[in-house]
């Protein structure tokens, strides 16, 4: 075929499907994949509604497992075959540079910049709600589904689910048995935060959220303790591990403000703009911040084999299986996490 379907953010309110060039192989490491699972990252929903400095139009997705439907020499040699199904990052990356050997492939010095499928921010790499995608060195970035896990289950692995998984492991690296505060505001990133904390062994969880169903959610997801409301300055208790997931200012300060003395604070929200910070606050508790892209390749083993035990399960955190045919209109006023099955 000539072309293929593509789905576009045209402008705020409008995504459309587009017919655009059929991806062809142009590298010997590279391999063509055809998404078979797909969702939004927490991001999209911003970028429908025009909340990013993303202006359309441009290919949308960047959370999907996919199906290997060819590939160049160098990855055939590698390893990879057709019909393997496998994780695609969101982030491209070659696998060899010196960030990406020190598992940071987000900042992957072979490739622009941001280079990301589903975002122009460095350059236009398709998206994956794409009917086929070109995914250049494939056999380094890809990561292998594990057999017998439901491609469904691990769709938000690409960004979303790996992200909430990394904030949580930063945020309770010095402190592994962790009294944790998740402040949620995000569609699924905090809910995902909460699963990850209970399976990496928190002492207890706490969340916090303005809406009703995601404390429902998080309790069912293992959380010892709900507040429904709005962020306060801090929360009170004792906190050795906190992560931000709230995307806005106040949740953020409320994050940083309840972390614990010589505790650890995880920045998992995506902020366009320069953020104010408790400085003199953090200054006096003496407290560590982490923050930074998601680096999906090297972790994603990790969330796969939690998926794959039964550890971590995000089903309630998913919508029921959705068409393809619908995401335009479902992305207007999608469910908190969709999951489209081709």
């Amino acid at each position: 075929m000539s072309e293929i379907r593509s789905l576009f953010y045209v402008e705020p309110g409008q995504v459309r499907w587009r017919s655009v060039p059929t991806p062809v192989l142009a590298a010997d490491t590279d391999a063509l994949v055809r998404p078979i699972v797909s969702s939004t990252c927490d991001l999209d929903r911003r970028i429908v509604t025009g909340r990013t400095p993303m202006p359309g139009p441009f290919a949308l997705g960047h959370e999907a497992v996919g199906e290997v439907v060819a590939v160049g020499d160098a990855a055939g040699a590698a390893g990879l075959r057709p019909g393997d199904r496998v994780v695609i990052p969101w982030h491209l990356s070659c696998g060899t540079c010196v960030h990406c050997l020190a598992r940071r492939p987000a900042n992957c010095s072979a490739t622009p910049p941001l280079a990301a499928y589903g975002v122009p921010l460095g350059g236009p790499h398709g998206g994956l709600f794409d009917e086929l995608v070109r995914v250049p060195y494939a056999a380094t970035s890809l990561v292998p589904l594990p057999d017998g896990l439901d491609p469904a289950a691990a769709v938000s692995c690409s960004d979303n689910l790996t992200d909430a998984y990394q904030g949580v492991r930063d945020a309770m690296a010095e402190h592994p048995d962790a009294r944790v505060l998740i402040v949620g505001g995000t569609a699924s990133l905090g809910l995902f935060a909460v699963m990850f904390a209970v399976a990496l062994g928190a002492g207890e969880v706490t969340y916090i959220d303005k809406d009703p169903e995601a404390v429902a959610l998080a309790t069912r997801l293992g959380a010892a303790h709900v507040i429904c409301g709005r962020h306060p300055e801090r929360v009170e208790g004792v906190f050795e591990a906190t992560v931000d997931a709230s995307g806005s200012a106040a949740g953020l300060a409320c994050a940083l403000r309840s972390t614990a003395p010589g505790g650890t604070c995880s920045i998992r929200s995506v902020y366009f703009t320069d953020m104010p910070f408790p400085y003199f606050d953090m200054y006096a508790a003496g407290i560590t911040v982490c923050t930074g892209l998601a680096q999906i390749t090297p972790n994603v083993p990790v969330v796969l084999d939690l998926l794959r035990t039964g550890a971590v399960q995000p089903g309630p955190v998913y919508s029921a299986p959705l068409r393809f045919d619908d995401a335009p209109a479902v992305l207007l006023d999608p469910p908190r996490k969709p999951v489209f099955v081709r």
